[in-house]
């Protein structure tokens, strides 16, 4: 629970809709007491859809889908898509498909779309926000990157780059106004909701 002077003076309960180590890690940063849930939802896009609005709808999918069960609260919810030549990149699941994808944007500039939705249960209103990272990767050999996947078997990482931890040596750039948006959870766009919705940081 987020104790009344945290949350302007209404006590509020704070959960992240994910199963997600790193969001889990990334949210602890703040200092807020919170739960962590799955949303279990289907994150598949629709056909046609583009890759920011599948990870928009998804944020909100999950927030929603978590609400629903816990009336009152503060539901974040989140979601990631990479994006090359307009295509999403999802996450890999194995290494052969981890290794093809690592050899598609090798060299190459790609655009990591993090959605942001911070539902609030005593209103069901929600806001909503996508922050893009534009990363470029390092022109690295099969060899090179093939060794990296072995160590760092990133296959839960949309585009197989875990820039938490080894993946930073395969990239080269990182342009974002949110430096904690590639890893999934955007803290400067996440302040900036839940300080909308009442909760203070430094009382």
């Amino acid at each position: 629970m987020i104790p009344s002077s945290a949350a302007a003076g209404t006590s509020l309960r704070l959960i992240l809709a994910s199963s997600s180590a790193y969001r889990r890690e990334l949210l602890s940063r703040l200092g807020l007491p919170f739960e962590a849930i799955a949303p279990h939802i289907d994150e598949s896009p629709l056909p046609g859809e583009a890759p920011e609005a599948t990870a928009l709808r998804l944020a909100r999918e999950k927030a929603a889908a978590i609400a629903d069960k816990h009336p009152g609260a503060l539901v974040i919810g989140s979601d990631q898509v990479a994006t090359l030549d307009g295509e999403q990149i999802g996450k890999p699941g194995d290494h052969a498909k981890a290794l093809a994808q690592l050899r598609k944007m090798r060299g190459r500039r790609v655009t990591f779309h993090t959605a942001l939705c911070l539902w609030d249960g005593r209103d069901a209103s929600c806001q909503v926000e996508n922050v893009q990272a534009f990363v470029s990767f390092r022109d690295l050999s099969d060899q090179e990157l093939d060794a990296y996947l072995r160590i760092e078997q990133p296959y839960d990482c949309a585009g197989s780059a875990k820039n938490e931890g080894l993946g930073i040596a395969i990239l080269e750039r990182i342009d974002s106004t949110d430096p904690t948006a590639l890893t999934g959870l955007p803290l400067i766009a996440l302040t900036g909701m839940l300080r909308r919705a009442g909760v203070r940081f430094f009382e």
